[in-house]
């Protein structure tokens, strides 16, 4: 069983500990929080705790993290559209509507079952439920992933992330007219207070995160553009761009209820990546199309303008 342990500073008096807990760690939600606190997992000072303890400046948290169940993640045969692989690294276009990888109560049709059905050599460093999974995007967000098939290659890929030298350009439709053909959105995001399964622009417990876009085409009161990430937090490009005011067509989270029909979930396909080899060293670029129903979206707007 893990522990992590906080001190709490003056910023954190009479809030809520499932509060303030949730906010220390952007990876629990204030449900999960409410959860360890109830099973006697969350320690103050030294003692069990309730959800409604009030904290303190100089409080002592311990939080105790119980063993992970792990989940049987089995291969499932899977009609991929693989754009690239050799011993090490593997390019895949995942299609809208697919999970990346297992979770609990989402075991199968993911992206992973269908990697291990079609090779059984991947990394093993983020554990049985990720294989070879170095980046991720949305469920709803079509596109281009690169897979680790050894170790060597995860880390080399990883650091490639880090040091913000991997190119990732997407394609999306946003409500409204983009009036500037160019332009960067440099704010930062962590978790929404409000909402712990979204994410927002905010100086609180976030992260250092920036777009940059172009525009592609205008239409009546949609504009296509293209983007390219420097940082890739979650939802990036979808908090990022509603917040300068021209949200994502489709997206459920974060749009307009009213929006484009013909395309289910956010318009968003991340249709070209580049990296550079592991092994080879030399410099990889694919681009995948668009896919069907979002050509088709846009060739509706490109008639109706």
């Amino acid at each position: 069983m893990d522990n992590i342990a906080y001190s709490l500073d003056e910023t954190h008096g009479r809030e809520r500990i499932d509060k303030v807990l949730s906010g220390l760690n952007q990876e629990w939600s204030r449900s999960q929080v409410q959860q360890l606190i109830k099973d006697g997992h969350v320690l103050v000072n030294g003692a069990v705790t309730k959800t409604n303890y009030k904290c303190s400046p100089g409080d002592q948290i311990e939080v105790e993290l119980p063993e992970l169940e792990e989940l049987d993640v089995l291969p499932e045969e899977m009609n991929l559209e693989i754009f690239y692989e050799d011993s090490d690294v593997l390019v895949v276009n995942k299609p809208r509507g697919m999970v990346v990888h297992p979770a609990p109560g989402h075991t199968s049709g993911t992206l992973v079952n269908g990697l291990m059905a079609h090779c059984r050599d991947l990394s093993g460093i983020n554990g049985v439920m990720r294989p070879g999974i170095v980046h991720r995007i949305d469920m709803d967000t079509s596109g281009l992933l690169m897979v680790a098939k050894n170790d060597l290659a995860h880390e080399s890929l990883v650091q490639q992330l880090v040091d913000k030298t991997v190119t990732r350009k997407y394609k999306a439709i946003v409500h409204g007219i983009i009036p500037h053909d160019f332009g960067t959105v440099d704010a930062p995001i962590g978790r929404d207070k409000k909402d712990r399964q979204s994410m927002t622009v905010t100086e609180e417990h976030s992260k250092h995160a920036v777009t940059h876009f172009s525009v592609l085409e205008r239409f009546h009161s949609f504009t296509y553009v293209e983007c390219q990430l420097e940082t890739g937090r979650t939802h990036q490009i979808r908090v990022h761009m509603k917040y300068i005011g021209y949200p994502l067509a489709g997206d459920p989270k974060y749009g307009p209820r009213k929006t484009l029909t013909g395309i289910n979930g956010q318009a968003l396909h991340a249709g070209v990546l580049g990296f550079v080899h592991p092994r080879s060293k030399e410099y990889l670029e694919f681009e995948a199309p668009l896919p069907e129903d979002f050509e088709q979206v846009l060739d509706r707007l490109r008639k109706s303008n």
